[in-house]
C-alpha cells in the first residue's frame, strides 16, 4: 500500500490511516505550507492560518474543532471546493480520515454545524480581503467579519496553531 512520509518522519498511509500516526506537529506543518484557494489570491495565505482564525471565532467548546476541521488536508491537500464537490470518492476519503482525526484528538463526531458555519464565514472574509475582484457572485450565505485579514509568514502560521492547539487541549497558549 502506498505511503507519504511526514514532517515528523512518520509513515503515514493516506488510504489506511492509523490514529496513532495523526500527529498535530504534522498537522501544523503541512498546512502552514498550503496556500487557500489553489494559491489563486493576491498574498500567500495558509490553511494553518485559515484554521486558527477560525478557531478564534468559536466558542471554546468548539474551537479545537476548528482548528482541527481541515486537518486531513495536512495528508491529502487542500482541494477547491467547487473541485471537491465534483469529486465524490475524494470527499468519502477526506470525510474518513476526518473521522479518524476527530477520534484521535477526542473531538464529537460528526463536526458540528457551528463550525461548517464559521467556516463559511471566514470564506467571505477571505473571498473580501485576499481575492482579485469577483467575476461572479460565490453564493456565500455569510456576512465578513469586520476585522482585515494581514496573511501570515508560514512559520508564524504554524507557531500560531501549534500555541492555539497546545492551549485548546490543555496546555498553555505562547
Amino acid at each position: 500500500m502506498s505511503w507519504i512520509q511526514t514532517f515528523t518522519g512518520k509513515q503515514f498511509f493516506p488510504l489506511d490511516a492509523r490514529r496513532a500516526d495523526i500527529d498535530e506537529r504534522d498537522v501544523a506543518h503541512a498546512l502552514s505550507l498550503q496556500c487557500r484557494f489553489n494559491g489563486h489570491c493576491r498574498a500567500f495565505y495558509s490553511v494553518a492560518e485559515h484554521s486558527v482564525r477560525v478557531s478564534q471565532i468559536l466558542p471554546d467548546p468548539l474551537a479545537l474543532w476548528g482548528l482541527m476541521h481541515d486537518a486531513a488536508e495536512a495528508y491529502l491537500t487542500d482541494l477547491p471546493r467547487p473541485l471537491k464537490e465534483q469529486l465524490p470518492w475524494f470527499r468519502q476519503l477526506e470525510e474518513r480520515l476526518l473521522g479518524l482525526i476527530a477520534e484521535r484528538f477526542e473531538l464529537g463526531w460528526p463536526m458540528p454545524e457551528e463550525v461548517a458555519q464559521a467556516d463559511d464565514r471566514l470564506l467571505a472574509t477571505e473571498a473580501r480581503d485576499l481575492m482579485a475582484p469577483a467575476p461572479a457572485p460565490w453564493g456565500l450565505r455569510a456576512e465578513p467579519l469586520a476585522e482585515q485579514i494581514q496573511p501570515w509568514s508560514p512559520r508564524r502560521a504554524e507557531r500560531r496553531f501549534l500555541a492555539r492547539f497546545a492551549r485548546l487541549s490543555g496546555g498553555q497558549e505562547a
